[in-house]
């Protein structure tokens, strides 16, 4: 098979890093792609959100699959564009897709549909806004959304009405965001223990994967501002079978089966971030693509040939008598990000250790923002630099081996939390205690 993989991400890096193992890959390309993933498959210098050059070339050179990374494509259409032209592609159509590029879409199908959410509200002004955090119903901390695509950034746990109409001022008034702020959610604010949850679906059915937990915050101890993801575990200690099962019932089974009802058949990575309350699980968010760096932490676990799930997937046909097969064996992620990140950052430092971060056992290194520069060097490009997973019998030596790699990395300006799955490790310890 010719396979394409559009984006230049960790989560496209990790993708290829696991397509690149099938037999049934005779060629591999991705677009636009870094300066890791072109030691995995050709390079074509096509942004991610051209789709109507993704499409001719895809055409062009008679690609058999494609398989979408992130959410930008999804929002533009590029599926309707692909199947347009008879090309087969794995990814929610556009109109599947509003469950992430619309923050108002998905919180009023969750209620139409009955899916457990926090209480919210939904204003397309200022204005009403800010008389509403003035209101009775305003409690406390609560939550801002942009409506629309922010990069992971548009999302603003507000403590005081201070800063609730700071966020409302910046995402409608100030347009941070563009034309994402829109309109505007504001929800109750959940606490409890956040999970990731994902699954591949067909349109109709579903096959879940195993649990993880990402780390949105810049800094240690959960502080900071939002960003994409600075590091994520798999698989979380705090989601037994029976959650896992509910998780599936009442969340994720509801949400295909409602969007098919509504004349928006899913086929592709569904993702729901959930809050474990003590009231069961509350979905966050949801996304209508792998995570990141959710994606650089399943991989290495998923034990099964992923493309035939995939072929299977975009073709509206998962096998129900072969499930997707996975190691026992947990894994941990750690993000090295550039010095300013979320927030403004330069670019062009250049990478060193990156060879002895890769010779560590247990351990794959995945790139997020990187690239070849004139003399070949490797050098840093986006917010989000590169990702050191390890993967070894315990949550606390995968963690050991991540942060091991990440010690052999260097550029100027880097920066990475010191405790991802710190609380999971903790949680592993006192499970051990426990069968003693």
């Amino acid at each position: 098979m010719r396979i394409l993989v559009v984006g230049a991400g960790g989560r496209e890096h990790a993708l290829l890093w696991k397509i690149r193992q099938s037999p049934m890959v005779k060629e591999l390309y991705c677009a636009p792609g870094n300066a890791g993933i072109a030691g995995l498959a050709d390079c074509v210098p096509i942004e991610a959100d051209d789709i109507i050059e993704l499409a001719d070339f895809a055409e062009k050179i008679r690609i058999d699959l494609t398989v979408v990374g992130p959410e930008v494509p999804l929002s533009l259409g590029i599926v309707d564009e692909f199947g347009r032209r008879g090309l087969r592609i794995f990814g929610p159509t556009q109109a599947a897709a509003e469950m992430e590029s619309s923050k108002v879409f998905a919180k009023e199908f969750m209620a139409r549909h009955g899916i457990p959410t926090a209480g919210f509200e939904v204003f397309h002004s200022a204005d009403d806004a800010l008389r509403h955090l003035d209101g009775p119903a305003a409690a406390y901390p609560l939550v801002v959304k942009a409506d629309g695509l922010a990069a992971g950034k548009g999302v603003v746990m507000a403590g005081d009405r201070d800063e609730a109409a700071a966020a409302v001022t910046r995402i409608m008034s100030e347009r941070a965001f563009g034309s994402s702020g829109d309109a505007i959610v504001i929800e109750e604010c959940l606490t409890g223990t956040e999970v990731s949850f994902f699954a591949l679906s067909d349109g109709t059915r579903l096959a879940p994967w195993p649990t993880s937990q990402d780390y949105k915050r810049a800094m240690d101890g959960d502080k900071g501002p939002n960003t994409g993801g600075m590091g994520c575990y798999s698989p979380s200690p705090f989601v037994d079978d029976a959650l896992f099962r509910a998780i599936v019932t009442d969340v994720m089974n509801p949400t295909v089966v409602g969007l098919g009802r509504e004349g928006r058949p899913y086929r592709g990575f569904l993702y729901a971030g959930l809050m474990l309350t003590p009231s069961g699980p509350r979905v966050l968010e949801f996304n209508c693509r792998l995570g990141d760096p959710e994606a650089e932490t399943l991989m290495p676990r998923l034990k099964s040939d992923i493309v035939p799930f995939l072929v299977a997937a975009a073709g509206g046909a998962l096998p129900t008598d072969r499930p997707m097969e996975w190691r026992k064996v947990p894994s941990v992620t750690v993000i090295a990000a550039s010095e300013g990140y979320p927030s403004s950052y330069r670019k062009g430092m250049a990478i060193s250790g990156l060879e002895e971060a890769s010779g560590v056992e247990g351990v794959e290194v995945f790139h997020c923002g990187t690239r070849r520069n004139a003399s070949g060097a490797v050098e840093t490009t986006g917010g989000r630099v590169l990702a050191c997973t390890g993967m070894r019998p315990t949550l606390a030596a995968s963690a050991e081996a991540a942060y091991a790699a990440m010690g052999k990395i260097h550029f100027e300006g880097i920066r990475f939390r010191k405790d991802i799955a710190a609380g999971a490790i903790a949680e592993e310890a006192r499970a051990e205690e426990t069968k003693e």
